[in-house]
């Protein structure tokens, strides 16, 4: 049996590998242009070359764009009734409760959302619960009043019209104007 001594604990062989000193001298092997060659971009420092193709068009580039990306477009966190009837049957939701974003995103049933929650039909709700969201299809909505419970759904006001109207002109007022303008 071999004792452990203090003096002479060690790391495993190989376990720490100490960094490559890139340009200290021609005897360390990697001296003078540190393993890059010589001249040209790439040999230069803050080289951004990724996706160039010497010159020739980049195939990202030659690639066909597509769809379209709606930048007006609601951020809904969608929640399906059956998720919530797990956390109700879980106990992470009592029964009874009026149920909000913040409600549902304590539950970890929303992710997201910045413009609220979207209440979807997907799944069976046997528990009496009221709801408040920013939408709620047709199907949520009748299966949530099936079981007794009952679904208020909010108007979430956009920030453009919130400005404008702390500036005291409606939000369709003030496009309306500008139209003016330009005909």
């Amino acid at each position: 049996m071999h004792i452990m001594k203090l003096n002479e604990l060690r790391d495993n062989q190989g376990a720490r590998k100490s960094k490559i000193r890139v340009g200290r001298g021609i005897g360390s092997g990697k001296g003078k242009t540190g393993g890059r060659g010589q001249k040209g971009q790439k040999s230069r420092e803050g080289v951004s070359i990724a996706g160039f193709e010497g010159g020739q068009m980049p195939l990202h580039m030659r690639l066909p764009k597509r769809g379209f990306n709606n930048i007006f477009a609601k951020d809904y966190a969608e929640v399906n009734l059956g998720a919530i009837q797990k956390a109700v049957d879980a106990g992470k939701i009592e029964a009874g409760a009026t149920l909000d974003h913040t409600a549902l995103k304590a539950a970890n049933l929303a992710r997201g959302g910045k413009d609220g929650v979207r209440l979807l039909a997907k799944g069976e709700l046997t528990t009496v619960l009221s709801f408040t969201v920013a939408g709620a299809s047709k199907g949520a909505i009748e299966a949530v009043e099936k079981a007794g419970g009952k679904v208020d759904v909010i108007h979430v006001v956009p920030a453009a019209e919130k400005a404008a109207a702390k500036k005291g002109v409606k939000y369709k007022e003030r496009a309306a104007h500008k139209a003016s303008f330009k005909a």
